[in-house]
């Protein structure tokens, strides 16, 4: 059978995104196991080639038929939309952030039209998104959007963490308010097929509190008896294997410890912190990234979806130090969800 294809948006050119993507392909291993292909502008790709003294040609397509999948060449779906002679590394700019949107919204639009098997996305800059005059606040939102998708979630996935979130970019007040029964019910469903596209056959799950002490039976709040509780109990009547709701300080400990193989976050920093702490790993020494691991992967789509779980990066950007860990995940992921859809 055909390896799948999986197309890769380059993210903003200002950033990592086509840095990231050009080590990730410099992978011999990567060609082996899919036919992968760039959908953005082939003169930043061709940049980044230069930059990084990677060797790889450039082959501008604008059509999927026309790609070659072969190692040493980087098939790019080009857009043409950023004149290279302006382009800044590290700085936002309406230019790049257009051009950073109209590689998602193409991903979205060749996944939807089956001519790719599933889209990998380089990281954006929210505000040059917006300065583009695209009124969106993330990935999510975008492929959502696009795919009129209403109940979808954003899942973080590293080794043995992974990560669901009931809410992601609202205020940390609305977030409370979102913590209900129908939505975290809906949370768990995605994450327990989630688990099962990824090759775990009975998978066990855990919820954490929004409170301190999951609310201390009321003490600290309410949300435990009135909404997470009732959800919890409706899942397993489902026949989920469920536990919680899991003091939030605890939850993820042992989730590390292989206890669970899913938790479900109530609110974006929740879920954020501890995946970063373990996923993102600092050389003191040589003062840069050993690691930046971690994948975010977007739930109930009619489409694959997965992404580095960091940003543009634009400290380092143009320097060819960051890291393609979580670019490689990524690819890794959607295959596996690919293969197991």
């Amino acid at each position: 059978m055909a390896l799948p294809i999986v197309s890769i948006s380059m993210g903003d050119p200002a950033g990592i995104g086509p840095e990231i993507t050009v080590m990730a392909l410099s992978e011999p291993s990567v060609y082996q196991r899919c036919r992968p292909m760039v959908v953005g502008d082939a003169g930043v790709m061709a940049k980044a080639v230069e930059l990084l003294h990677a060797g790889l040609k450039i082959n501008a397509i604008h059509e999927v038929k026309a790609a070659r999948f072969e190692y040493g060449t980087i098939d790019v779906y080009d857009l043409a939309n950023v004149d290279v002679d302006r382009l800044e590394y590290g700085v936002v700019s309406a230019m790049c952030g257009h051009a950073a949107f109209e590689a998602v919204r193409t991903n979205i639009e060749l996944a939807l039209r089956h001519e790719v098997d599933a889209t990998v996305t380089a990281p954006i800059n929210k505000e040059a998104i917006h300065v583009a005059g695209h009124n969106f606040s993330g990935h999510t939102e975008i492929y959502a959007h696009f795919t009129n998708t209403k109940n979808y979630a954003m899942l973080l996935a590293d080794e043995s963490l992974r990560v669901i979130h009931v809410s992601t970019h609202v205020s940390l007040r609305e977030a409370c308010d979102r913590a209900k029964k129908e939505r975290v019910l809906n949370v768990i469903g995605l994450l327990h097929d989630a688990c099962r596209q990824f090759g775990i056959e009975h998978p066990r799950l855990a919820v954490a509190g929004l409170n301190p002490h999951s609310g201390e039976n009321g003490l600290f709040g309410r949300e435990e008896i009135d909404e997470i509780i009732p959800a919890i109990e409706a899942a397993r009547a489902k026949g989920y294997e469920v536990e919680g709701p899991v003091p939030p300080d605890t939850i993820f400990a042992k989730a590390v410890q292989g206890k669970f193989d899913g938790c479900v976050a109530m609110y974006h920093d929740q879920g954020h912190i501890p995946f970063k702490l373990v996923g993102f790993k600092w050389n003191n020494e040589k003062q840069k990234m050993d690691s930046v691991k971690g994948v975010n992967i977007t739930l109930g789509l009619p489409i694959i979806r997965t992404s580095v779980d960091h940003g543009t990066a634009f400290e380092i950007a143009g320097r060819g130090i960051a890291s393609p860990d979580a670019m490689l995940i990524s690819i890794d992921y959607a295959l596996k969800m690919a293969q197991n859809r």
